[in-house]
Protein backbone atom coordinates (compact mmCIF):
# COMPACT_ATOMS: atom_id res chain seq x y z
CA UNK A 1 0.00 0.00 0.00
CA UNK A 2 2.85 2.36 0.85
CA UNK A 3 4.57 1.63 -2.48
CA UNK A 4 1.30 2.29 -4.34
CA UNK A 5 0.85 5.57 -2.45
CA UNK A 6 4.39 6.70 -3.30
CA UNK A 7 3.80 5.83 -6.96
CA UNK A 8 0.62 7.93 -7.01
CA UNK A 9 2.41 10.87 -5.36
CA UNK A 10 5.20 10.54 -7.93
CA UNK A 11 2.62 10.77 -10.71
CA UNK A 12 1.15 13.89 -9.14
CA UNK A 13 4.53 15.59 -8.58
CA UNK A 14 5.63 14.93 -12.15
CA UNK A 15 2.19 15.88 -13.47
CA UNK A 16 1.07 19.00 -15.30
CA UNK A 17 1.78 21.61 -12.57
CA UNK A 18 5.53 20.86 -12.43
CA UNK A 19 5.74 20.37 -16.20
CA UNK A 20 4.08 23.75 -16.80
CA UNK A 21 6.32 25.41 -14.19
CA UNK A 22 9.50 24.05 -15.75
CA UNK A 23 8.61 24.45 -19.41
CA UNK A 24 7.07 27.87 -18.74
CA UNK A 25 10.36 28.91 -17.12
CA UNK A 26 12.24 27.61 -20.17
CA UNK A 27 10.19 29.85 -22.47
CA UNK A 28 10.36 32.86 -20.12
CA UNK A 29 14.16 32.64 -19.76
CA UNK A 30 14.51 32.18 -23.51
CA UNK A 31 12.85 35.59 -23.90
CA UNK A 32 14.71 37.24 -20.98
CA UNK A 33 18.10 36.14 -22.32
CA UNK A 34 17.36 37.26 -25.88
CA UNK A 35 17.14 33.65 -27.15
CA UNK A 36 20.51 32.61 -25.74
CA UNK A 37 20.21 29.37 -27.75
CA UNK A 38 21.54 31.28 -30.76
CA UNK A 39 24.98 31.24 -29.08
CA UNK A 40 25.11 27.45 -28.73
CA UNK A 41 28.02 26.96 -31.14
CA UNK A 42 29.99 29.76 -29.51
CA UNK A 43 29.30 28.03 -26.20
CA UNK A 44 30.57 24.69 -27.55
CA UNK A 45 33.80 26.41 -28.63
CA UNK A 46 34.19 27.99 -25.17
CA UNK A 47 33.67 24.59 -23.51
CA UNK A 48 37.00 23.36 -24.90
CA UNK A 49 38.84 26.65 -24.31
CA UNK A 50 40.79 26.85 -21.06
CA UNK A 51 40.45 29.97 -18.93
CA UNK A 52 43.51 29.51 -16.71
CA UNK A 53 43.71 33.15 -15.58
CA UNK A 54 40.31 32.96 -13.88
CA UNK A 55 39.47 31.80 -10.36
CA UNK A 56 38.03 28.36 -9.69
CA UNK A 57 38.83 24.76 -8.80
CA UNK A 58 38.39 22.97 -12.14
CA UNK A 59 38.40 23.86 -15.83
CA UNK A 60 35.20 24.86 -17.61
CA UNK A 61 35.38 21.63 -19.62
CA UNK A 62 35.87 19.63 -16.41
CA UNK A 63 32.81 21.25 -14.85
CA UNK A 64 30.79 20.57 -18.01
CA UNK A 65 31.78 16.89 -18.26
CA UNK A 66 31.10 16.37 -14.55
CA UNK A 67 27.63 17.86 -15.02
CA UNK A 68 27.12 15.75 -18.15
CA UNK A 69 28.22 12.66 -16.24
CA UNK A 70 25.09 13.02 -14.10
CA UNK A 71 22.61 14.15 -16.77
CA UNK A 72 23.64 11.62 -19.42
CA UNK A 73 22.24 8.61 -17.62
CA UNK A 74 19.74 5.80 -17.94
CA UNK A 75 17.08 8.44 -18.65
CA UNK A 76 18.63 8.91 -22.09
CA UNK A 77 17.76 5.32 -22.93
CA UNK A 78 15.15 3.92 -20.55
CA UNK A 79 13.55 7.35 -20.07
CA UNK A 80 13.12 7.72 -23.82
CA UNK A 81 11.68 4.21 -24.01
CA UNK A 82 9.19 5.11 -21.27
CA UNK A 83 8.14 8.28 -23.10
CA UNK A 84 7.51 6.30 -26.30
CA UNK A 85 5.73 3.47 -24.48
CA UNK A 86 3.37 5.78 -22.57
CA UNK A 87 3.06 8.77 -24.90
CA UNK A 88 3.58 7.27 -28.34
CA UNK A 89 6.11 8.35 -31.00
CA UNK A 90 5.02 12.00 -30.73
CA UNK A 91 6.54 12.18 -27.24
CA UNK A 92 9.98 12.28 -28.85
CA UNK A 93 9.24 15.66 -30.48
CA UNK A 94 8.00 17.17 -27.20
CA UNK A 95 11.03 15.74 -25.42
CA UNK A 96 13.30 17.38 -28.00
CA UNK A 97 11.54 20.73 -27.50
CA UNK A 98 12.19 20.60 -23.73
CA UNK A 99 15.87 20.39 -24.59
CA UNK A 100 15.76 23.23 -27.10
CA UNK A 101 14.05 25.65 -24.70
CA UNK A 102 15.67 24.17 -21.57
CA UNK A 103 19.03 25.48 -22.76
CA UNK A 104 17.98 28.95 -21.56
CA UNK A 105 17.07 27.77 -18.05
CA UNK A 106 20.31 25.80 -17.72
CA UNK A 107 22.17 28.98 -18.75
CA UNK A 108 20.26 31.08 -16.20
CA UNK A 109 20.70 28.77 -13.20
CA UNK A 110 24.42 28.41 -13.83
CA UNK A 111 24.91 32.15 -14.24
CA UNK A 112 23.50 32.93 -10.80
CA UNK A 113 25.39 29.97 -9.30
CA UNK A 114 28.71 31.53 -10.38
CA UNK A 115 27.67 35.09 -9.54
CA UNK A 116 26.72 34.24 -5.95
CA UNK A 117 29.37 31.60 -5.24
CA UNK A 118 31.63 31.85 -2.19
CA UNK A 119 35.11 30.68 -1.23
CA UNK A 120 35.87 28.52 1.78
CA UNK A 121 38.86 29.31 3.98
CA UNK A 122 40.90 26.64 2.20
CA UNK A 123 40.21 28.28 -1.17
CA UNK A 124 37.52 25.89 -2.47
CA UNK A 125 34.72 27.45 -4.53
CA UNK A 126 31.18 26.63 -3.38
CA UNK A 127 27.96 27.64 -5.11
CA UNK A 128 24.54 26.58 -6.30
CA UNK A 129 20.88 27.45 -5.90
CA UNK A 130 21.20 27.61 -2.10
CA UNK A 131 23.75 30.42 -2.33
CA UNK A 132 21.72 32.29 -4.96
CA UNK A 133 18.69 32.07 -2.65
CA UNK A 134 20.76 32.99 0.40
CA UNK A 135 22.97 35.79 -0.95
CA UNK A 136 20.89 36.98 -3.90
CA UNK A 137 17.42 36.92 -2.35
CA UNK A 138 18.01 36.72 1.43
CA UNK A 139 15.94 33.53 1.48
CA UNK A 140 18.28 31.30 3.47
CA UNK A 141 15.38 29.14 4.68
CA UNK A 142 14.56 28.18 1.09
CA UNK A 143 18.25 27.55 0.37
CA UNK A 144 18.30 25.13 3.30
CA UNK A 145 15.26 23.29 1.91
CA UNK A 146 16.93 22.97 -1.51
CA UNK A 147 20.18 21.68 0.02
CA UNK A 148 18.35 19.14 2.17
CA UNK A 149 16.45 17.80 -0.85
CA UNK A 150 19.59 17.66 -3.00
CA UNK A 151 21.74 15.91 -0.39
CA UNK A 152 19.08 13.28 0.33
CA UNK A 153 17.67 12.54 -3.14
CA UNK A 154 21.23 12.11 -4.47
CA UNK A 155 21.36 8.75 -2.68
CA UNK A 156 18.36 7.52 -4.66
CA UNK A 157 18.36 8.97 -8.15
CA UNK A 158 22.14 9.39 -8.38
CA UNK A 159 23.36 6.42 -6.39
CA UNK A 160 21.24 3.35 -5.64
CA UNK A 161 19.16 3.14 -8.82
CA UNK A 162 22.24 3.78 -10.97
CA UNK A 163 24.33 1.16 -9.17
CA UNK A 164 21.48 -1.29 -9.59
CA UNK A 165 21.36 -0.54 -13.33
CA UNK A 166 25.11 -1.26 -13.68
CA UNK A 167 24.97 -4.57 -11.82
CA UNK A 168 21.75 -5.74 -13.49
CA UNK A 169 23.04 -5.10 -17.01
CA UNK A 170 26.44 -6.72 -16.43
CA UNK A 171 25.03 -9.82 -14.74
CA UNK A 172 22.27 -10.33 -17.30
CA UNK A 173 24.53 -9.95 -20.33
CA UNK A 174 27.81 -11.47 -19.12
CA UNK A 175 26.67 -14.07 -16.57
CA UNK A 176 28.79 -12.65 -13.74
CA UNK A 177 28.04 -12.90 -10.02
CA UNK A 178 26.04 -9.85 -8.83
CA UNK A 179 28.04 -9.74 -5.60
CA UNK A 180 31.34 -9.65 -7.50
CA UNK A 181 30.14 -6.81 -9.74
CA UNK A 182 28.80 -4.93 -6.70
CA UNK A 183 32.12 -5.19 -4.86
CA UNK A 184 34.15 -4.03 -7.87
CA UNK A 185 31.76 -1.15 -8.60
CA UNK A 186 31.80 -0.03 -4.97
CA UNK A 187 35.59 -0.12 -4.87
CA UNK A 188 35.98 1.86 -8.10
CA UNK A 189 33.48 4.52 -7.01
CA UNK A 190 35.24 4.78 -3.63
CA UNK A 191 38.64 5.30 -5.26
CA UNK A 192 37.34 8.02 -7.59
CA UNK A 193 35.44 10.08 -5.03
CA UNK A 194 38.30 9.78 -2.54
CA UNK A 195 40.18 12.41 -4.56
CA UNK A 196 37.30 14.89 -4.45
CA UNK A 197 36.22 17.17 -7.29
CA UNK A 198 39.56 17.11 -9.12
CA UNK A 199 39.56 13.31 -9.25
CA UNK A 200 35.91 13.21 -10.33
CA UNK A 201 36.47 15.76 -13.11
CA UNK A 202 39.54 13.89 -14.40
CA UNK A 203 37.53 10.69 -14.74
CA UNK A 204 34.59 12.58 -16.23
CA UNK A 205 36.79 14.38 -18.77
CA UNK A 206 38.08 11.02 -19.97
CA UNK A 207 34.90 8.94 -19.73
CA UNK A 208 32.05 11.25 -20.76
CA UNK A 209 33.25 12.26 -24.26
CA UNK A 210 34.19 8.64 -25.03
CA UNK A 211 30.94 7.07 -23.81
CA UNK A 212 28.79 9.71 -25.50
CA UNK A 213 30.70 9.40 -28.78
CA UNK A 214 30.52 5.59 -28.71
CA UNK A 215 26.79 5.65 -28.09
CA UNK A 216 26.23 8.33 -30.74
CA UNK A 217 28.21 6.43 -33.38
CA UNK A 218 26.45 3.18 -32.46
CA UNK A 219 23.05 4.84 -32.85
CA UNK A 220 24.17 6.39 -36.13
CA UNK A 221 25.13 2.98 -37.52
CA UNK A 222 21.74 1.59 -36.48
CA UNK A 223 19.98 4.53 -38.17
CA UNK A 224 21.96 3.86 -41.36
CA UNK A 225 20.75 0.24 -41.22
CA UNK A 226 17.20 1.57 -40.73
CA UNK A 227 17.61 4.31 -43.35
CA UNK A 228 14.76 3.00 -45.50
CA UNK A 229 12.21 3.73 -42.75
CA UNK A 230 13.66 7.03 -41.47
CA UNK A 231 11.30 9.24 -43.54
CA UNK A 232 8.36 7.27 -42.15
CA UNK A 233 9.87 7.54 -38.65
CA UNK A 234 10.16 11.33 -38.78
CA UNK A 235 6.70 11.68 -40.28
CA UNK A 236 5.20 9.49 -37.55
CA UNK A 237 6.93 11.46 -34.76
CA UNK A 238 5.63 14.80 -36.05
CA UNK A 239 2.11 13.62 -36.89
CA UNK A 240 1.71 11.76 -33.58
CA UNK A 241 2.80 14.85 -31.65
CA UNK A 242 -0.14 16.85 -33.04
CA UNK A 243 -2.72 14.18 -33.77
CA UNK A 244 -5.00 12.17 -31.48
CA UNK A 245 -5.15 9.29 -33.95
CA UNK A 246 -3.74 5.91 -32.99
CA UNK A 247 -0.17 5.61 -34.18
CA UNK A 248 -0.45 1.95 -35.16
CA UNK A 249 2.50 -0.09 -36.39
CA UNK A 250 3.31 -1.59 -33.01
CA UNK A 251 2.84 1.63 -31.01
CA UNK A 252 0.29 2.51 -28.40
CA UNK A 253 -2.43 4.86 -29.60
CA UNK A 254 -1.97 8.09 -27.67
CA UNK A 255 -3.65 11.47 -27.37
CA UNK A 256 -1.79 14.71 -27.92
CA UNK A 257 -2.02 15.39 -24.19
CA UNK A 258 -0.37 12.05 -23.35
CA UNK A 259 2.39 12.66 -25.90
CA UNK A 260 3.01 16.11 -24.40
CA UNK A 261 2.96 14.93 -20.83
CA UNK A 262 5.39 12.03 -21.18
CA UNK A 263 7.60 13.82 -23.67
CA UNK A 264 7.92 16.86 -21.41
CA UNK A 265 8.30 14.85 -18.19
CA UNK A 266 10.99 12.49 -19.49
CA UNK A 267 12.82 15.28 -21.32
CA UNK A 268 12.86 17.53 -18.26
CA UNK A 269 13.95 14.61 -16.09
CA UNK A 270 16.75 13.67 -18.47
CA UNK A 271 18.42 17.07 -18.98
CA UNK A 272 17.69 18.34 -15.42
CA UNK A 273 17.28 21.91 -16.71
CA UNK A 274 15.61 23.79 -13.89
CA UNK A 275 16.42 21.30 -11.12
CA UNK A 276 19.51 23.15 -9.93
CA UNK A 277 21.82 20.13 -9.97
CA UNK A 278 24.40 21.14 -12.61
CA UNK A 279 25.11 24.58 -11.05
CA UNK A 280 26.50 22.80 -7.98
CA UNK A 281 29.55 21.86 -10.04
CA UNK A 282 29.39 24.78 -12.48
CA UNK A 283 30.11 27.12 -9.56
CA UNK A 284 33.51 25.46 -9.09
CA UNK A 285 34.71 26.24 -12.63
CA UNK A 286 37.57 28.59 -13.53
CA UNK A 287 35.80 31.31 -15.47
CA UNK A 288 36.40 34.99 -16.18
CA UNK A 289 32.78 35.93 -15.52
CA UNK A 290 29.41 34.28 -14.81
CA UNK A 291 28.23 34.40 -18.43
CA UNK A 292 31.16 32.38 -19.80
CA UNK A 293 30.49 29.44 -17.50
CA UNK A 294 26.75 29.74 -18.02
CA UNK A 295 27.29 29.43 -21.79
CA UNK A 296 29.50 26.37 -21.31
CA UNK A 297 27.04 24.74 -18.92
CA UNK A 298 24.06 25.22 -21.22
CA UNK A 299 25.72 23.00 -23.86
CA UNK A 300 24.99 20.09 -21.52
CA UNK A 301 21.28 20.25 -22.41
CA UNK A 302 22.15 20.39 -26.10
CA UNK A 303 24.23 17.20 -25.93
CA UNK A 304 21.93 15.40 -23.50
CA UNK A 305 18.50 15.98 -25.03
CA UNK A 306 18.79 17.71 -28.39
CA UNK A 307 21.34 15.12 -29.56
CA UNK A 308 21.46 11.92 -27.47
CA UNK A 309 17.78 11.60 -26.48
CA UNK A 310 16.80 12.32 -30.08
CA UNK A 311 19.15 9.61 -31.35
CA UNK A 312 17.71 7.11 -28.86
CA UNK A 313 14.17 7.98 -29.92
CA UNK A 314 14.92 7.64 -33.63
CA UNK A 315 16.62 4.27 -33.10
CA UNK A 316 13.72 2.84 -31.07
CA UNK A 317 10.92 4.08 -33.31
CA UNK A 318 12.65 3.17 -36.60
CA UNK A 319 13.46 -0.33 -35.28
CA UNK A 320 9.87 -0.91 -34.17
CA UNK A 321 8.63 0.20 -37.62
CA UNK A 322 11.16 -1.89 -39.54
CA UNK A 323 10.84 -5.05 -37.45
CA UNK A 324 7.11 -5.76 -36.86
CA UNK A 325 7.91 -8.45 -34.28
CA UNK A 326 9.05 -5.84 -31.73
CA UNK A 327 6.57 -5.10 -28.97
CA UNK A 328 6.32 -1.31 -28.70
CA UNK A 329 3.24 -1.51 -26.51
CA UNK A 330 4.97 -2.39 -23.25
CA UNK A 331 4.59 0.12 -20.44
CA UNK A 332 8.15 -0.68 -19.37
CA UNK A 333 10.68 1.71 -20.94
CA UNK A 334 13.56 -0.73 -20.43
CA UNK A 335 11.63 -3.41 -22.36
CA UNK A 336 10.95 -1.06 -25.27
CA UNK A 337 14.62 -0.03 -25.42
CA UNK A 338 15.91 -3.60 -25.18
CA UNK A 339 13.51 -4.90 -27.86
CA UNK A 340 14.36 -2.06 -30.25
CA UNK A 341 18.13 -2.38 -29.95
CA UNK A 342 18.35 -6.18 -29.76
CA UNK A 343 17.05 -6.81 -33.28
CA UNK A 344 20.08 -5.08 -34.82
CA UNK A 345 22.71 -7.73 -35.62
CA UNK A 346 26.08 -7.57 -33.86
CA UNK A 347 26.02 -3.96 -32.63
CA UNK A 348 22.52 -3.46 -31.20
CA UNK A 349 22.97 -5.11 -27.80
CA UNK A 350 26.60 -3.94 -27.24
CA UNK A 351 25.60 -0.33 -27.90
CA UNK A 352 22.68 -0.59 -25.48
CA UNK A 353 24.60 -2.40 -22.73
CA UNK A 354 27.68 -0.17 -22.97
CA UNK A 355 25.48 2.93 -22.93
CA UNK A 356 23.48 1.83 -19.90
CA UNK A 357 26.53 0.74 -17.88
CA UNK A 358 28.75 3.77 -18.57
CA UNK A 359 25.90 6.26 -18.34
CA UNK A 360 24.84 4.86 -14.96
CA UNK A 361 28.41 4.74 -13.59
CA UNK A 362 29.13 8.32 -14.58
CA UNK A 363 25.87 9.44 -12.97
CA UNK A 364 27.03 7.97 -9.65
CA UNK A 365 30.15 10.16 -9.78
CA UNK A 366 28.38 13.36 -10.83
CA UNK A 367 25.59 13.08 -8.29
CA UNK A 368 28.05 12.35 -5.49
CA UNK A 369 29.54 15.80 -5.97
CA UNK A 370 26.09 17.40 -6.10
CA UNK A 371 25.09 15.76 -2.83
CA UNK A 372 28.41 16.61 -1.18
CA UNK A 373 28.17 20.32 -2.06
CA UNK A 374 24.64 20.52 -0.69
CA UNK A 375 25.75 18.73 2.46
CA UNK A 376 28.69 21.13 2.91
CA UNK A 377 26.30 24.09 2.76
CA UNK A 378 24.25 22.56 5.57
CA UNK A 379 26.85 20.99 7.85
CA UNK A 380 30.23 22.29 6.71
CA UNK A 381 33.31 20.63 5.27
CA UNK A 382 33.60 18.32 8.26
CA UNK A 383 30.66 16.42 6.77
CA UNK A 384 32.54 15.46 3.56
CA UNK A 385 34.20 12.32 4.94
CA UNK A 386 31.01 10.85 6.52
CA UNK A 387 29.12 11.65 3.31
CA UNK A 388 31.72 9.77 1.24
CA UNK A 389 31.47 6.74 3.51
CA UNK A 390 27.67 6.74 3.33
CA UNK A 391 27.83 7.13 -0.46
CA UNK A 392 30.02 4.05 -0.88
CA UNK A 393 27.82 2.00 1.47
CA UNK A 394 24.69 2.92 -0.48
CA UNK A 395 26.37 1.98 -3.78
CA UNK A 396 26.75 -1.54 -2.38
CA UNK A 397 23.19 -1.64 -1.03
CA UNK A 398 21.71 -0.30 -4.26
CA UNK A 399 23.61 -2.88 -6.29
CA UNK A 400 21.90 -5.81 -4.62
CA UNK A 401 18.28 -4.85 -3.77
CA UNK A 402 15.08 -4.13 -5.68
CA UNK A 403 14.62 -0.40 -6.05
CA UNK A 404 11.21 0.48 -7.51
CA UNK A 405 10.19 2.18 -4.26
CA UNK A 406 13.54 3.98 -3.93
CA UNK A 407 13.28 5.21 -7.52
CA UNK A 408 9.82 6.69 -6.97
CA UNK A 409 10.81 8.40 -3.69
CA UNK A 410 13.92 9.87 -5.32
CA UNK A 411 11.83 10.97 -8.29
CA UNK A 412 9.51 12.87 -5.95
CA UNK A 413 12.38 14.59 -4.11
CA UNK A 414 13.97 15.48 -7.44
CA UNK A 415 10.75 17.17 -8.52
CA UNK A 416 10.54 19.10 -5.25
CA UNK A 417 14.18 20.16 -5.75
CA UNK A 418 13.20 22.08 -8.86
CA UNK A 419 10.78 24.41 -7.06
CA UNK A 420 13.22 26.49 -4.94
CA UNK A 421 15.67 26.55 -7.84
CA UNK A 422 13.03 27.88 -10.24
CA UNK A 423 12.06 30.51 -7.66
CA UNK A 424 15.69 31.68 -7.61
CA UNK A 425 15.87 31.80 -11.42
CA UNK A 426 12.61 33.72 -11.83
CA UNK A 427 13.19 36.23 -9.02
CA UNK A 428 16.74 36.88 -10.21
CA UNK A 429 15.79 37.10 -13.90
CA UNK A 430 16.64 40.82 -13.97
CA UNK A 431 20.14 40.03 -12.72
CA UNK A 432 20.47 37.29 -15.33
CA UNK A 433 19.36 39.63 -18.13
CA UNK A 434 21.73 42.36 -16.90
CA UNK A 435 24.76 40.04 -16.69
CA UNK A 436 23.95 38.66 -20.14
CA UNK A 437 24.02 42.15 -21.67
CA UNK A 438 27.07 43.23 -19.62
CA UNK A 439 29.30 40.50 -21.02
CA UNK A 440 28.02 40.52 -24.59
CA UNK A 441 30.19 40.79 -27.71
CA UNK A 442 33.85 41.64 -27.08
CA UNK A 443 33.22 41.88 -23.33
CA UNK A 444 32.67 38.12 -23.01
CA UNK A 445 36.32 37.71 -21.95
CA UNK A 446 36.24 40.53 -19.39
CA UNK A 447 37.22 39.56 -15.87
CA UNK A 448 34.49 39.91 -13.29
CA UNK A 449 35.96 42.30 -10.71
CA UNK A 450 33.37 41.54 -8.03
CA UNK A 451 35.03 40.12 -4.95
CA UNK A 452 34.16 36.52 -4.08
CA UNK A 453 33.42 36.49 -0.35
CA UNK A 454 35.20 34.04 1.91
CA UNK A 455 33.06 31.98 4.26
CA UNK A 456 34.70 31.78 7.66
CA UNK A 457 34.24 28.68 9.78
CA UNK A 458 33.21 26.79 6.64
CA UNK A 459 33.64 23.54 8.54
CA UNK A 460 30.48 24.37 10.54
CA UNK A 461 28.00 25.02 7.73
CA UNK A 462 24.69 26.87 7.94
CA UNK A 463 23.25 24.42 10.46
CA UNK A 464 26.51 23.84 12.33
Amino acid sequence: MFADLIEKIDGIVWGWPLIILLFGTHIFMTLRTGFIQKDIFKAIRLSVTRDESAEGDVSQFGALTTALSSTIGTGNIIGVGTAIAMGGPGAVLWMWLTGLFGIATKYAENLIAVKYRVRSENGTMIGGAMYALDRGLNMRWLGIIFALLASVCAFGIGNMVQANAVVTNITQNFNVSPLLVAVVLTAVVGLVILGGIKSITKVSEALVPFMAAFYFVGCLVILIINADVLPQTLSLIVSSAFSAKAAGGGFIGSTVMMACRYGFARGLFSNEAGMGSAPLVGAAARTANPKRQALVSMTGVFWDTVVICLMSGLVMISSIIKYPGIDGLSENGATVATNAFSVIPYIGVPVLVFGLITFAFSTILGWYYYGERACVYLFGEKAIRPYKILWVIFVMIGSLVELNLVWNIADILNGFMAVPNIIAVLLLSNVIASETKKYSGSHLSDIDTAEIPTVHNADKGILG
